[in-house]
């Protein structure tokens, strides 16, 4: 088969070092009918070893010489080929618990996350290669400079755990960066439940729009020092050193006070 040659604009790094795949596929664990999606199988590397323990095999890709690639390969029949960019892709068109899997690209990652939570409750568990620094953002812990919007929301969403370290040589072409693999398994309510995600995600927003200044300041056109007081929160601190449950909880007082935060 014709060697395919990475496209920057879709942010390809095809993954190459055999440990590593093993890896990735024992920590997805395919039983031959779990419903398995994969994200940007490139080269397969992963879908390969994935087929061989599935049924049948769901695969995003957006690039056409990729697609035909993957039409042509032996195990081509328990493919089902998603077409296109999958930050379209309805996921809930596939139907059953789903386990989804992915080296995804660097560029559409954070927006690819967000768009993940809508369908928590349909997935098993996540399994995804990403920049190391993304990697530690999502996991990261309240004071530390990784904590951010990201963290918490999908924090609200996910029990998270980084699995394994992937150096740029695992790549090819090998990327500037060190990649990182996560397990997300959905575990929502684990910091408490908002009354409304919409009001939360826009509070959060807000708090961490401008991390130098204090909740008081970026919060003021919404939030009082009473209301800060009223779920322990001292309106002098930074976003950052505010634990996401109490986020939930500001989010969920402030409702109940009848403020909408726009």
């Amino acid at each position: 088969m014709a060697e395919h040659k990475a496209r920057k604009r879709f942010g390809q790094n095809f993954l190459q070092d055999t440990r590593i795949i093993n890896d990735i596929v024992d920590a997805v664990r395919p039983e031959p009918d779990d419903v398995v999606i994969e994200i940007g199988p490139g080269l397969a590397a992963i879908t390969e070893p994935l087929a061989r323990n599935l049924k049948q095999l769901h695969v995003v890709e957006i690039d056409r010489d990729i697609i035909a690639r993957l039409k042509r390969l032996p195990f081509a029949g328990k493919l089902v080929i998603h077409e296109g960019d999958v930050l379209q892709l309805d996921f809930r068109s596939i139907p059953g618990m789903k386990k989804i899997v992915g080296n995804l690209p660097y560029n559409i990652s954070t927006p690819l996350l967000f768009e993940l939570v809508e369908v928590a409750d349909e997935v098993v568990d996540m399994h995804f290669m990403l920049q190391k620094e993304v990697v530690e953002r999502m996991v990261a812990e309240p004071k530390t400079n990784d904590y951010g919007r990201l963290s918490v929301v999908l924090q609200y969403y996910f029990e998270m755990e980084k699995i394994l370290d992937v150096p740029p040589e695992s790549f090819d072409p090998a990327p500037k960066v060190d990649s990182a693999v996560i397990r997300m398994i959905p575990n929502s309510g684990r910091i408490g439940v908002a009354d409304d995600f919409a009001q939360l995600s826009r509070l959060l927003q807000h708090a961490f729009q401008q991390r130098r200044k204090t909740l008081r300041n970026n919060l003021k056109q919404w939030v009082s020092d009473e209301d800060f007081a009223a779920v322990g929160i001292e309106p002098t601190l930074r976003a950052e050193h505010v634990a996401p449950e109490q986020y939930v909880q500001l989010s969920n007082h402030l409702l109940r006070q009848g403020v909408a935060i726009d």
